[in-house]
């Protein structure tokens, strides 16, 4: 278990009433075109023999990876206590922790894969590249982002409210202020992809430089 100290307006955000609504609506999954998904995102890196989520929320890709990489340990990061709670009662976490990806403390290098899925976008800009830096030294080899793309830095309306939903070029980012080559990209279109909860994403999959 973690700490109960947020950093941000946003990480208190998705410790708040919202969140609990958010997991009421999203809590059914096409698990096929999930699946499908993450056979498209992972169909070059080889040896993934363990994977840490940064932002599971009650588990939907840990759901899919037990399909797509069934002896891979899962671990997961989660700000939400109702979230993780679900999550790792449900699923067969390694190492889980609850509260924030910065105040998260796993050893550097520890996981073959470390992703984020729709969670940068909830980041204030001035925090994102300490998260990003967490996910960086976190993985042993790859690192995946999936998140909602624009060319220049724009903050949307979220639900009635601003500052809590923020669009740029995150891989850009990424491999601006890290060792990293990028090896795939794509984008996973709502058209085909709502019902699995991947509404036109961008993803970007990294390697480290080691």
């Amino acid at each position: 278990m973690g700490e109960r100290n947020y950093n941000t307006e946003q990480e208190k955000f998705w410790v708040g009433d919202f969140a609990s609504t958010y997991r009421e609506n999203n809590c059914y999954f096409d698990e096929a075109s999930g699946v499908d998904a993450w056979n498209i995102m992972l169909s070059s890196p080889k040896n993934i023999n363990s994977v840490l989520e940064c932002g599971s929320n009650i588990g939907r890709n840990i759901g899919f990876l037990n399909s797509v990489l069934p002896n891979a340990k899962k671990s997961i990061i989660e700000i939400n206590s109702e979230a993780f709670q679900v999550i790792t009662n449900k699923y067969d976490i390694e190492h889980a922790y609850n509260g924030s990806i910065i105040n998260s403390a796993f050893d550097e290098n520890k996981f073959d894969l470390v992703f984020t899925m729709g969670v940068l976008i909830h980041i204030h800009p001035d925090s994102l590249l300490e998260n990003m830096n967490k996910i960086f030294n976190y993985s042993g080899k790859y690192v995946l982002i999936g998140e909602y793309f624009n060319r220049t830095p724009v903050m949307l309306e979220y639900h009635g409210q601003s500052e809590r939903l923020f669009k740029r070029d995150f891989g850009r980012m990424f491999i601006e202020n890290f060792s990293v080559r990028i090896i795939d990209y794509g984008f996973l279109w709502g058209w085909f992809y709502d019902d699995a909860g991947f509404g036109d994403i961008t993803w970007w999959l990294f390697e480290k430089d080691i």
